[in-house]
């Protein structure tokens, strides 16, 4: 898992990456230091399941991914297929498209399916 973790962190623009579990619990991360992990990872849990209450109230499908757009940093919250939620955390102009292709191949191999590049 970590392994997958640094993989997807060379990604140019992402500057960490973590899973943590859907109650808010990191089970791995490999972010920079000054990131405090216990506090995203909370920050994930409760951001995506109040969305996921709101959808479901809306009769749509499940959520998939929540994108956050600060001044400073981009951060994805992306379903991990069971496992949980795979946090990203990037760079203000980093590209959008290609950080999403690289989550979904990161949630392919964390989930042990084949990667779609």
């Amino acid at each position: 898992m970590y392994q997958i973790l640094e993989g997807l962190n060379k990604t140019s623009g992402i500057t960490g990456s973590m899973v943590v579990g859907k109650d808010g619990i990191v089970i791995a991360a490999d972010l920079n230091t000054q990131v405090d992990e216990e506090a995203i990872g909370a920050l994930a849990a409760s951001i995506t399941s109040n969305i996921q209450k709101s959808l479901e109230r809306l009769n749509t499908s499940p959520l998939t991914q929540v994108t956050i757009e600060a001044d400073n940093a981009k951060m994805f919250f992306s379903d991990a297929a069971g496992i949980g939620l795979l946090v990203v955390i990037a760079e203000p102009d980093v590209n959008i498209g290609l950080v999403r292709l690289e989550i979904k191949n990161a949630i392919h191999r964390l989930t042990g399916q084949e990667a779609v590049y």
